[in-house]
């Protein structure tokens, strides 16, 4: 690996590196409670010389780590660009790097190439004792209107509960994500939608739990889950208790109405896969129709029949902006699950099933915008 290709930004008690070759998030850590909290997973490959220099593979698996912007989300089948689009697969150049006011560090980069013409910048912010990374991404100028998400990652080595915001509906795509058995293995039902997270529809007439991780083995999964656009508060929370934490990510129902769940656990046998991907969850907070692709997201489609948005709308003249955040917070003792998060005017306070609360440093205005 060359350094140039990484760089990192850190505040007092956190730190992040991203992978300036696909913009993806290779090191989160934020030290709590005398130890070190990395929650994100990073795919087994990315160091194998094989992998990484194989241009025959997209980018976004040959670096496949953290978390990374995507815009289109799923196929490009609008303007020409690997699935999930440039930002996720294009090289990102480091314009700065400021100090926060109040402790901490602002960084800045640009996407190499546009994106429907337009400049995309990302910016990385970190603050001392908030154990989050504050995740910009500003569209400036270009035309037409585009699937937008996120696709942070985590990994379970042991297993653990998952909990979230009040959600509207959940709902699976069409067809499987691995419909082809000589490559690979999908458990749930397609199309399926349901209300219960516990009692989701699997394609043997079953139904599976999708509050704890795993559900099944052998596997590859996609879901959406709309969100309630009453909550002023978007999450997912992620309890990891062989790890003693718990992988938030954060957000504004009007930026991304929507959160995608992808069970990646070892169900694809070709590469680079290779059925070596295990006990990785994705939690992906979009605006798009999921995994229909540029297209189907910026056309008439169900979820905008009901009110839901899939795409964001450039703004020639002008600026576009999404935010999210993903953190790590140590887990309190006791604890199985996530019931609530809430925003207050400086911290984050989570409650688990008991009544019990931890409260970290979070700057809440952050997310106190609309789309």
């Amino acid at each position: 690996m060359n350094p140039s290709d990484f760089h990192t930004i850190e505040a007092k008690g956190v730190r992040a590196t991203l992978d300036l070759r696909g913009g993806h998030v290779r090191v989160f850590a934020t030290e709590q409670d005398g130890r070190t909290i990395e929650p994100l997973h990073t795919a087994p490959w990315v160091d194998d010389k094989a992998i990484y220099e194989d241009e025959s593979l997209d980018a976004n698996l040959r670096f496949l780590s953290g978390d990374f912007f995507c815009a289109p989300f799923s196929a490009s089948d609008v303007e020409p660009a690997p699935p999930h689009g440039w930002p996720g697969n294009s090289r990102w150049t480091l314009l700065g790097v400021e100090a926060h006011p109040e402790g901490g560090q602002v960084a800045r980069y640009e996407l190499d190439k546009r994106v429907l013409g337009a400049r995309l910048i990302k910016e990385f912010t970190v603050r001392d004792g908030h154990p989050f990374l504050y995740q910009s991404h500003v569209f400036i100028g270009g035309e037409g209107a585009i699937p937008v998400a996120n696709h942070g990652m985590t990994r379970f080595d042991g297993g653990g509960r998952l909990s979230f915001s009040p959600k509207l509906f959940a709902t699976t795509p069409a067809t499987a994500i691995e419909p082809d058995p000589a490559k690979g293995r999908s458990l749930l039902a397609y199309p399926a939608r349901f209300t219960d997270l516990a009692k989701a529809p699997r394609a043997d007439g079953g139904t599976a739990d999708l509050t704890v991780y795993p559900f099944g083995s052998k596997h590859e999964d996609f879901l959406s889950l709309i969100e309630d656009p009453n909550n002023p508060l978007g999450w997912a929370a992620a309890i990891r208790p062989d790890k003693r934490d718990i992988f938030l990510t954060l957000k504004n129902p009007a930026d991304y109405p929507i959160t995608m769940m992808w069970f990646s656990n070892g169900g694809r046998d070709y590469a680079p896969w290779n059925g070596r991907h295990v006990g990785v969850l994705g939690l992906e907070e979009g605006r798009t129709y999921a995994g229909h692709g540029h297209k189907a997201s910026i056309s008439p489609n169900p979820w905008t029949e009901e009110g839901i948005p899939t795409a964001l709308t450039l703004d020639p003249a002008g600026e576009v902006e999404v935010r999210n955040v993903i953190g790590g917070v140590a887990l309190p003792a006791g604890w199985s699950r996530v019931a609530s998060v809430v925003a207050g005017a400086a911290e984050l306070v989570l409650t688990d099933d008991a009544g019990g609360k931890a409260t970290v440093p979070y700057d809440a205005q952050f997310l106190a915008r609309g789309a």
